[in-house]
Order: structure tokens, then sequence, then C-alpha cells
């Protein structure tokens, strides 16, 4: 197939020696299947700002890390310097998650390293060494539904043990190997401590998983593991290897007022980053 620009870079400089076919296009980025000697990989090319969906990416920023004080305040002033650094770091964002999560043990794409751009990273195959479905496109067993749910949750949990939380996980971010189950895509990364809403991205994480795997075993639907994990993380009573029951007692005493001002702030904002977004788009034109 012809060479996507953004993969030019990479053949020019050693990193891969072709690309094999597209193995998908998302809002995000796109993906490519590729050659790196005798190994195949694949590798995630990431879309410019203008050509990205802008719903809810202030929510997903915040209490993410900047480099520097310069660009901290020029990310504060939405310039055009501060969008250009706010880019880097949605796209630096995925990388570091994936090689903090690897080292936590975290079922997810072994990374190979970040080159002008774009992410080279395992490619996660079937039995038969085909392209591994996402869970949404496979059929379970009552009894691999339940496997799959613990397997999930434990990584969910590891995740939260080192202070992240996917931020949109659902069955199509779920690949599943001949080993089980693996977690992808994460520009959507958020920091369990630094972002207010940080719970509720955690609630709907565990609810989204929950709700699939429970159409195969439904009693998976009656459990409460990701009110349950976010309660022992709050007490600071959650490890790695911390047993769940999937039972959690809630508090209907105190009213939400803390979601209500958290929608408040992330309308404003959003409107902030729709309008950047129609500046970067008129700035291409």
């Amino acid at each position: 197939m012809k060479t996507p620009t953004g993969l030019q870079p990479l053949i020019d400089d050693g990193v891969i020696d072709a690309v094999l076919r597209p193995l998908k296009s998302g809002k995000e980025a796109a993906v490519y299947v590729v050659r790196a000697g005798d190994q195949i990989r694949c590798a995630k090319v990431y879309k410019d700002m203008a050509q990205r969906s802008f719903q809810q990416r202030v929510q997903y920023q915040e209490g993410r890390k900047v480099r520097g004080s310069r660009e901290a305040r020029a990310i504060g002033k939405a310039s055009k310097y501060g969008r250009k650094q706010q880019e880097t770091a949605w796209k630096n964002t995925e990388v570091d998650a994936l090689y903090q999560l690897r080292d936590a043990g975290v079922r997810v794409p072994e990374p190979y390293g970040y080159f002008h751009g774009v992410l080279v990273m395992q490619l996660v195959v079937d039995a038969d060494g085909h392209s591994a479905p996402r869970l949404g496109e496979v059929e379970l067993s009552h009894a691999q539904a339940c496997d799959f749910h613990r397997c999930l949750i434990r990584q969910v949990v590891n995740m939260l043990c080192v202070g992240l939380i996917h931020g949109d996980l659902s069955e199509y971010n779920v690949l599943v190997g001949p080993d089980g189950p693996v977690i992808i895509d994460f520009p959507q990364v958020v920091s369990a401590a630094g972002n207010n809403a940080s719970r509720s991205m955690l609630l709907r994480d565990v609810n989204n998983l929950t709700a699939s795997l429970g159409a195969w075993a439904p009693e998976l639907l009656d459990t409460w593991y990701g009110e349950e994990m976010w309660a022992l993380y709050e007490a600071g009573e959650l490890h790695p290897d911390t047993e769940l029951t999937g039972t959690f007692v809630h508090d209907t005493t105190k009213p939400d007022l803390e979601g209500v001002r958290h929608a408040i702030n992330d309308a404003r904002e959003e409107a902030l980053i729709r309008q950047q977004g129609r500046e970067a788009a008129a700035e291409m034109d």
C-alpha cells in the first residue's frame, strides 16, 4: 500500500521497513500494521487537532502535568503556541501511560517507542495470528464472561493503584488475545488524584465493562466494583492484590452539588476548546 505521510519518516529512519495495511481509523488516530525486520507491529498515527473531535477534551486534560512553566502559561492563555504545546502533551499522554502501565503489570500492548509523533507498539493477535477482535465482537460463554470480568476489574484496580484511570474504557477498546483481554487506547487517560471528574470516569469505565459482559453473565449487573474500589482508593486501602466483593452500600443522604458544579465548568471549558478547534482549522485553510 502507499505509505501514509505520517509514517514515511519512520521508514526513512529505519524504525520500520514497510506499511502492510491499515488496521483501524478512529476519532483520535489511525492505526496501521507495519513490519520492522521480521516483526509485525502496529503504528498509531495521531490526527491533528483540527481533525479531531473536541467533545469533552478539557475534562480529560485536567490534572495532567505540563513539562515547563512557559508551556503551562501558554496553554492557560490558549495562545497559538499554547495550543501547539497542548497538542504535543495530548499525544505524549498515551505513550507515557503505556510504559507506566506496562511496568505495573497491566495487560496493555508492549510499546516499542515514539518516533516523529507516531507510537509503535505490539500488534495484539488472536490464537491464529490474526489481528485480535474487540471484546464487543466475540461471543462468550458464561464462564468466559465471568473470567474476563475478573481480569478486567483487576486491570482497572492495578491502573488505579498507580494513579491512572482509562477514562474511555468499553468493549470497543479491549482486545481479546489468546491469553485473555488486553486494554488499548489511552489518550484520554486521567489522573485519579488530579482530576475532579476521576470518580465519575472510573465508575463509567467499570459500568461499561459490566454492562457488556453482563449480557453473557447477568449476575454481574448486580455488582458495584467501581464504587467499592473508589471508596478503598480514597481511604488509601486499595492495593493491586486487594480482594474485591462487588458489594457497596450507597449513601443517599448527600446531594451531588459537586457534580452539578463540574458539569457547568465542563460546558464552559468545552466551549473554549471548540473555539480553539475552529481557529486551528481556519489556520490550516
